[in-house]
This record gives structure tokens, C-alpha cells and sequence, in this order.
């Protein structure tokens, strides 16, 4: 008995598109199309895959073979590329899908700004504008090479609104930049190192990136303005009166001037110094005068000094000269007035510089002759023997010249003898004196008169011859120094009292002395001494 083979079921709907050529015994024969008619029941797909259990799949005459879709090529734009390295931020690279040169550009691009700033020299600048084209150039070459070119709006626009807001901020960082130089030279011209140094103050690390080598000159400007301050107050310290500090000054304020575009600075930091002169002390003034009217000229700004002194010190010397006299500094007080009169002789404080001067040089006489009048322990002062003129003193003259006695000790009698003279004739001090007296040691005179006497011990007769006391006396012209007077004056007096006492010799002899001084009186000793100081 024949068993019945089953029916193969056919498909009833179109067969799923698989990506696979359809198998040639499974196409439809060619002709007439079939009838159509109501849909017929159609089986179930063939699995794909193993099934699972005893099922197997029918068999096919064709294998089915799978191919990779390719992936789909990334556009290379040049301009949008070009674009976004414009901003040298490597982004023309990123629409490339070059990491590596983006990150690499990026770091060169911070490298060099670093550089600029720091260093401060256009070459710098340079380089970055050449690192900014050859960044352009290569990311346009790179995506040109490529085979797939196409335009991609969406890069172009970012790469140009990212180009744009760099070179924008880089544009409003070096106006800035440019403003604040502006004000700082500004400033300069005026000579205004305040607002030099307010105005540079406004520079921050943007504005060193959109110019840095102006920004520095900006810096270099502030600098210069320290060392003026520098200058400043060295030349304070030398209205005080210390010339160092002023040649340190000018020497500052000579370096500074030195360097180009700062001659208005310097001149205002001068001219604060010259405003400050003359100071309240004229001797101060003075040697500030002296030190610049000495200074060698240098031909420029500086040499307006000279003119100020020139201006200044005439006053200054006699206003100085007038200190040290009212300080009894009577030397420097006539070396000032001198200065004076050799410098501008024919100046309005010519006539008071002489007068001056003389009063100096008759205080500095009057002084010597003081000092020589000064007593000493061998009875007579220097003058006796060295003297000195006093041209202010009163020449000597007829009628009564007063004079200065000097002659022994202090217990001597000659300084009992001046006591006896009348006060009219002598004179207080060098400055009223019109002589000098000067007296040697008392001698034995002309004899008087020889008497006998008997020592009442012993009844011995003596025979005592009794003398004027005689002087011998130089006197000196106060006015001149010069010697008027060298002689002997004798004091006359009574003799032959009628008794008088004596003290005994250490020898035991009794005899009283042979001679004897007279006895003066007052108006002896005004006899002998008036003939000196009465003409």
C-alpha cells in the first residue's frame, strides 16, 4: 500500500526583502500573470537560524551571504575648515577629526601667548601671526586633499562665529590696550608721573595679550617715573643742606633723562626741586647754590639749575653771612660777604655785602685782640709781646685816651697802683680801649733822700736811702698794634719817716735794708701815669 507523500507548502505573499539576490528555482516564470483571485493561505518564513529541537530547515539549492554596510564618509569642507583654525583654537581640525592637531595647535597657540606676554617683544607677535596663517593654510590644505569635499554650512558658520569672537576680543583687548597707552603717553607729555602711573595701573593680563610690547612700554614708563620718585627724595633730603644726596639726585634724574621721551618728567621733578629754593636757612641755600653753580653744564633741561643759583645765591650769601655773624661764626661770615662782592660786585647787595664784611673783620680783630689780652701766669698777656690792631677801636688822640693796664700778678702792686687811677682813664674792655699798658716788674728809682736810723734792739746806726718806684711800660695803639710808648715812668712819694719796721733776715742780721721805696700816694701814682694816657 502506497503511503501518501505530503504536500510542499508554497508561499502565499511576497518574500521579505533580505539584501540577497532571490534564488533562481524560487522566481516567478515569466508570461502571462496569473489570475487573480482571493488571497490563499500561505506558511510560515523559513527560519533563519538553527531551530531549535529535531526541526530542520528545508534544504536550499543557494547559501545566503552577508556584506558590512561601509561607513559613510565624513565631508571635509576646506573653508569651514580654514575657518575654524582661523581661530587659533585648532577647531578646523576637530571638523576634520584630527584630535591630535587640534590639541597640538591649541598648545602651540597658549605657547606662544605665554611667550608674548611674558617676553613682551613684537618678534613674538609675529610669530603668532605667522603660527595664525600657516594654522589657516594647513587646515584648508588638509581638507581640500580629501576625497569627499563638500560644503557644510553648520562647520562654516561655527568655524566663523568662533574665528569672529577671537579676533573680536583679541580687536577689544588691544583697543584697550591702545587707550590706556594713549593716557599713559598723554600723561607724559605732562610731565604727570601720577597719572603715568594711575593709568598704567588699568593694565591687566587681556590687555598684555592684545599688545603686549605696548603695554611694556608702558611699564618702562612707571619705571622711569619710580626712579624719579627716587630722585625726588634725594633732592628733599638736599634742601636740608646735604650735597650728596643732591649729586645723587642729579645724577638720578641724568640717567633718566637719558632715555628717550622723558624730558617732561624729569623737568617737573626739577623744577620741585628748584621750588624749593631758597630754603628758610640761607646758609643751607648757599651750599646748594655753590654746588650747582659748580656743576659742570650738560646742555640740556638739567642746566636750568644754574640759572636758579645764579638767581638765588645772592641773597643767600648775605642772609647767610648776617647768621653767622649774629652766631659770632665771624670767619665764615666774611668769607659770604666776600663771595658776594668777587661774584656780582655791581649787584643791589653790593653795598651791604662791604658793610658786612668790614663788620666781620673788625669783629675777628676785636676777637684776637681779646684773646691775646687774656692774662697768664708770667704777669703780662701775649699782646705785650705780639700785639694785634683793632681797627674799630678809637685812635689815640689828643686829651684823655682810655687804656687797659696790664702788669703783675694779683697780689702784685702794680695792680694797686691801677686801682689808684681814675676810673676815666681806664678803659673796660678792647672794644672802648684806645691803649694798652703794659707793665714790667717794679724797680729802685732815683734816690730821694738818704736818712739815718738807729735799731732800737741793738742801738745800730743804718743809713736808708729811699727811691721812687720806677716802672718800666710799653704802650700799644689799640687801633693799630703798634708801639706808642717804651719807657720808664717813676712814682714818686714821701721818705725819711720816723720810724718804720722791717723783718730780720734768716741769717740773724738785724741791719734794716739800705734802700727803701718812697711812700706813693694817689696822686704820685696819678703823676706818673698820667702822662701815658693824658696828651
Amino acid at each position: 500500500m502506497d503511503t501518501p507523500t505530503p504536500a510542499t507548502p508554497e508561499p502565499t505573499g511576497p518574500p521579505e526583502s533580505t539584501g540577497l539576490s532571490e534564488p533562481t528555482g524560487l522566481s516567478e516564470p515569466t508570461g502571462s500573470p496569473a489570475p487573480k483571485g482571493p488571497p490563499q493561505p500561505t506558511d510560515p518564513p523559513h527560519p533563519t537560524g538553527h531551530p531549535s529541537g529535531d526541526f530542520a530547515p528545508p534544504p536550499s539549492d543557494q547559501l545566503a551571504v552577508f556584506h558590512p554596510v561601509p561607513p559613510r564618509p565624513r565631508p571635509h569642507d576646506p573653508l569651514a575648515a580654514a575657518l575654524g583654525n582661523a581661530s587659533l583654537l585648532g577647531i578646523g581640525y576637530l571638523m576634520l577629526g584630527r584630535r591630535k592637531l587640534a590639541l597640538t595647535a591649541a598648545t602651540t597657540t597658549l605657547v606662544l601667548v605665554l611667550l608674548v606676554v611674558s617676553r613682551a617683544r613684537t618678534s613674538y607677535e609675529i610669530a603668532v601671526t605667522v603660527w595664525w596663517v600657516l594654522g589657516i593654510a594647513h587646515g584648508w590644505f588638509l581638507a581640500h586633499r580629501a576625497t569627499h569635499r563638500v560644503a557644510v554650512r553648520r562647520q562654516r558658520l561655527l568655524g566663523l562665529a568662533v574665528t569672529l569672537t577671537v579676533l573680536l576680543t583679541a580687536g577689544l583687548l588691544r583697543y584697550d590696550a591702545h587707550r590706556i597707552a594713549d593716557d599713559v603717553a598723554e600723561a607724559r607729555r605732562d610731565g604727570d608721573c601720577a597719572r603715568v602711573v594711575s593709568a598704567q595701573r588699568d593694565v591687566w593680563w587681556g590687555d598684555r595679550v592684545g599688545d603686549a610690547p605696548l603695554t611694556a612700554s608702558g611699564d618702562e614708563v612707571v619705571r622711569a617715573c619710580e626712579r624719579l620718585e627716587t630722585a625726588t627724595a634725594e633732592l628733599n633730603s638736599a634742601l636740608t643742606g646735604d650735597t650728596e644726596a643732591l649729586e645723587k639726585g642729579f645724577g638720578t634724574l641724568a640717567r633718566v633723562l637719558a632715555e628717550p621721551g622723558n624730558a617732561r618728567t624729569v623737568e617737573t621733578t626739577l623744577n620741585g626741586f628748584l621750588r624749593g629754593l631758597p630754603t628758610e636757612d640761607p646758609c643751607t641755600t648757599v651750599a646748594l647754590t655753590d654746588w650747582l653753580r659748580q656743576r659742570a653744564p650738560s646742555q640740556d633741561v638739567l642746566d636750568r639749575s644754574t640759572a636758579t643759583a645764579e638767581r638765588t645765591a645772592p641773597a643767600a650769601l648775605v642772609g647767610c653771612g648776617d647768621a653767622l655773624m649774629a652766631d659770632d661764626s665771624w670767619d665764615e661770615a666774611r668769607t659770604r660777604y666776600e663771595q658776594l662782592l668777587d661774584r656780582y660786585p655791581g649787584g643791589d647787595l653790593a653795598d651791604r655785602a662791604r658793610k658786612g664784611a668790614r663788620k666781620a673783620t673788625l669783629s675777628i680783630e676785636l676777637d684776637t685782640v681779646r684773646k691775646l689780652l687774656v692774662d697768664s701766669s708770667e704777669g703780662q698777656p701775649a699782646y705785650c709781646s705780639d700785639p694785634a690792631k683793632y681797627s674799630g677801636a678809637k685812635p689815640a688822640g689828643k686829651g684823655t685816651n682810655r687804656a687797659l693796664f696790664y702788669g703783675g700778678d694779683e697780689y702784685s702792686v702794680l695792680r694797686d697802683y691801677v686801682k689808684q687811677l681814675p676810673g676815666s682813664w681806664k678803659a673796660g674792655d678792647a672794644s672802648d680801649a684806645a691803649l694798652v699798658v703794659c707793665m714790667g716788674e717794679d724797680t729802685f728809682g732815683t734816690s730821694v733822700e738818704t736818712c739815718p736810723y738807729e735799731n732800737e734792739s741793738t742801738g745800730a746806726v743804718t743809713y736808708v736811702s729811699f727811691h721812687k718806684v720806677a716802672i718800666p711800660v710799653k704802650v700799644y695803639e689799640v687801633r693799630t698794634g703798634k708801639l706808642v710808648t717804651d719807657r720808664r715812668i717813676q712814682i714818686g712819694g714821701t721818705s725819711c719817716p720816723s720810724r718804720f719796721s722791717y723783718f730780720a733776715t734768716s741769717d740773724g742780721d738785724t741791719a734794716p735794708p739800705s734802700t727803701r721805696y718812697v711812700t706813693t700816694s694817689k696822686s704820685g701814682v696819678r703823676a706818673a701815669f698820667e702822662p701815658l694816657v693824658v696828651r
